[in-house]
């Protein structure tokens, strides 16, 4: 019986494509973080690899770069399809790591109710100000300044005497 085949497949090594078979569901499971890491961390240079050979196949198409190859290239949606493969794989391994790293509901309630245990603060703030035996003054939340009455006559004057020399 033929196994399922993936249309990345044909784009892969076949080193690339045991790596990407195991990060597919049945196999990804099976894997301890440690194996997960490794396998992210070879995926990642196999990614690189292919990013960095599609860009120079598109400068060579492009005509910017020198051809690496016996013949310059001539496309390079392949290598552009297999970079993304490899992506996909890569986020697989990423969130079956961020899935083994991620705590237990356990641990979420524990250090909740931890938090509620050492919190400082009251439950119930104060109501602020309310009217208890009639009224009272509100104070005024503005700076007052106070100035010395004789200085705003002063000053007042002054003016005066201006206004009365440029009239005359």
């Amino acid at each position: 019986m033929n196994e399922p085949s993936h249309p990345e497949d044909r784009l892969l090594s076949v080193a690339e494509r045991e790596m990407v078979d195991q990060t597919r569901t049945p196999g990804v499971a099976t894997l301890s973080k440690d194996q997960l890491q490794a396998l992210g961390k070879r995926l990642r240079n196999a990614r690189d690899r292919a990013r960095r050979i599609g860009r120079q196949q598109s400068r060579e198409i492009s005509g910017k770069g020198k051809p690496r190859g016996a013949t310059p290239a001539r496309d390079n949606t392949g290598t552009g399809a297999k970079a993304q493969a490899l992506v996909d794989a890569l986020q697989r391994v990423t969130a079956a790591l961020r899935k083994l790293n991620a705590p237990t509901q356990a641990e979420v309630m524990r250090k909740a109710v931890e938090r509620k245990r050492t919190a400082t603060t009251t439950q119930h703030p104060a109501s602020g100000r309310s009217a208890n035996k009639g009224m009272a003054p509100k104070v005024s939340g503005r700076p007052t300044v106070k100035s010395d009455p004789r200085e705003i006559g002063r000053v007042s004057q002054a003016v005066k005497v201006a206004q009365r020399k440029r009239d005359r």
